[in-house]
């Protein structure tokens, strides 16, 4: 049996760990921290219906959307079926209107034209003097509970998730990468794990993990700033109706609203911090579209990386492909038995991971076709009956 090393406990960690795991591989999986402690348990929880990429970015909203109805169907128990409005503020925004509708159309996604009465009988704390509204079928997910369910489904299948062990080290023998040393920052304790494949799954930090190795990967950290208010102001997520940008999105999470995102390019991952005008501008921009945000007590302020793929024009990132790619390290770089996945977003967790395993079963010859797609998750609750599994 091949043993895979997969290096990093977000959601695609553990939706790649639960994939494996199906296809008959030994599976180890490593996390610095505890699990979901990077940017996949930093996200705002929508779960995307394509929509907001449909102007400029198609395949992306493409596979978002047929990832959101396979999300919907294997953990409802993460997931809240709100819907989600695509707002116009002015007759800017209205200048998209029929693009927007179009492009939603040919990427498949489901869409409804909302007059502006009819968007403010659905969500009365909106603006008053909106101009028109689109319905799609956006989702609020649990940012912890959805990828939970991969994890606690690749545990009961076999795989070793083990956080708080920090990979300080890659080796090889015969050109091959074929072990990890890795530091258990609870004990102090260093130990090596030996692999036949690993797998850098480590978001904005894959940089990190592949200079470890030497190599270098086009990944450039996105961080950006949420806000989250006290109270439930909308019960869709509300988004503008405009070309993607900072502080357009309010997602309804329990009884409260997140309002998202800003974003700046960074070289580091760690040293991203909330810069000081950063609230204000959230709730400043939140407020145009619901405006009783502007004087609603804020519930907490943090920062997260996204694992941008790094281009050769970045000078809009907000605009930056959300698309991912699986990297073979030996096709590319002369590297046997390393890969690098890396980009996409939360919804597209199973996506990235069915990608990855496909390559690893063609390497490998594992004939095993993917499953993941329609065999059912264990509740989320089983990764949480030992505590040390995740804290």
């Amino acid at each position: 049996m091949e043993h895979v090393l997969i290096i990093g406990g977000g959601c695609t960690g553990g939706a790649l760990a639960h994939d494996l795991t199906l296809r008959g591989f030994r599976v180890t999986l490593v996390e610095k921290g505890s699990l979901l402690s990077g940017t996949s348990g930093r996200h705002h929880g929508l779960l995307h219906s394509g929509a907001r990429y449909a102007l400029h970015d198609i395949e992306t909203a493409r596979e978002c959307y047929r990832e959101n109805q396979i999300l919907r169907r294997l953990a409802p128990q993460a997931i809240e079926p709100n819907d989600g409005l695509f707002v116009a503020l002015d007759d800017e925004d209205m200048g998209y209107h029929e693009r927007f509708l179009e492009s939603c159309r040919l990427a498949g996604i489901p869409v409804r034209e909302l007059s502006s009465a009819q968007a403010l009988v659905l969500e009365p704390a909106l603006d008053r003097h909106i101009k028109g509204a689109v319905q799609v079928p956006d989702a609020t997910m649990d940012a912890w509970r959805l990828p939970l369910h991969f994890f606690a489904t690749a545990k009961a299948n076999g795989a070793s998730i083990l956080p708080f062990n920090q990979v300080i080290g890659l080796m090889r023998s015969n050109g091959a990468v074929s072990a990890v040393k890795v530091n258990d920052l609870r004990t102090g304790k260093t130990r090596t794990i030996s692999a036949d494949m690993v797998v850098n799954a480590a978001g904005p930090w894959a940089g990190k993990v592949a200079a470890l190795c030497g190599l270098e990967v086009p990944i450039r950290p996105g961080p950006g700033v949420m806000v989250s208010i006290t109270g439930r102001f909308a019960n869709m997520i509300i988004n503008r109706l405009h070309p993607a940008g900072e502080g357009d999105i309010l997602v309804a999470q329990r009884n409260q609203t997140i309002i998202g995102t800003t974003i700046w390019l960074a070289d580091d991952p760690d040293e991203a911090r909330v810069p000081p005008d950063q609230t204000e501008r959230l709730l400043a921009m939140g407020a145009r579209l619901i405006p009783a945000l502007a004087h609603a007590p804020v519930r907490a302020v943090w920062s997260a990386s996204r694992p941008l793929l790094r281009s050769r024009d970045m000078q809009s990132p907000m605009l930056t492909s959300r698309g991912f790619i699986c990297i073979d390290h030996e096709q590319r770089d002369g590297v046997a038995g390393m890969f690098s996945l890396m980009g996409g977003k939360a919804t597209t967790l199973r996506a990235m991971a069915q990608k990855a395993a496909d390559l690893i079963c063609r390497k490998t010859g594992c004939a095993t076709a993917c499953t993941t797609a329609t065999a059912p998750l264990l509740p989320y609750r089983r990764i949480m009956q030992t505590a040390d599994d995740w804290i």
